[in-house]
């Protein structure tokens, strides 16, 4: 019978190559599963910070009801639906809570006062209105420090805002990379700007729904 001489210790380096090598594959593989949980997360919280800014202006508008109020609360939530969809499209998993109920604010009383006696004086010179409104004049940096996300809105590059009025003409410029849209006020919401999806396009990184370094610029 022939018998086959093993060398000693040669089983016990096999071993430690293959334990080796598979510790190495399980570590490769957690740092792409991690990369891609962190891209995703962002995707995620872009998504829910727009549901917010919609849902905040719904809970607006029920407070301080108008006669356009039903029309733009239903636009409003469309715009909600569309974005939930998104999410489950991406995996994002939670729903986002709806902010507490405001309620409708009063004008104070009024007390019947007697007007003082007039004096003869000369009366001042009128003082001239600002040229422009909604926070700043044309050409200056407004809402600063705020994140810009997009609304969810169709149609050409638009944005909707809550501090402009219809037919004001922003700037919007994502530090991040550089690029730049200018845009006019459409629509109300409840933030300082929302661009819809076009325009969000123009100027978000891809993957992202949120712009955390913007400067926007009232240019008209």
């Amino acid at each position: 019978m022939r018998r086959t001489y093993r060398r000693p210790g040669q089983t016990g380096n096999k071993r430690k190559i293959v334990i080796g090598v598979a510790v190495a594959a399980l570590v490769g593989g957690g740092i792409a599963v991690g990369t891609g949980l962190s891209n995703a997360s962002s995707v995620c919280d872009g998504m829910d910070a727009a549901i917010r800014q919609n849902q905040q202006f719904i809970a607006t508008q029920r407070a301080n009801p108008n006669s356009q109020t039903e029309a733009v609360i239903a636009n409003r939530q469309a715009v909600i639906d569309l974005i939930n969809v998104q999410k489950k499209q991406a995996g994002c998993s939670g729903a986002v809570a709806a902010p507490p109920a405001q309620q409708a604010t009063k004008p104070p009383a009024q007390q019947a006062t007697r007007p003082p006696a007039q004096q003869a004086t000369t009366p001042p010179a009128a003082a001239q209105p600002p040229a422009n409104n909604g926070g700043g004049a044309a050409g200056q940096v407004v809402c600063a420090g705020s994140t810009v996300t997009l609304s969810g809105e169709g149609g050409a590059p638009a944005a909707s805002s809550g501090s402009f009025p219809i037919g004001t003409t922003l700037r919007v410029k994502n530090l991040d990379n550089n690029k730049s849209i200018t845009v006019k006020v459409a629509s109300t919401s409840g933030s300082c700007i929302l661009l819809n999806n076009a325009a969000f396009e123009e100027v978000r990184e891809p993957g992202k729904f949120l712009i955390r370094r913007a400067v926007i610029e009232r240019v008209g």
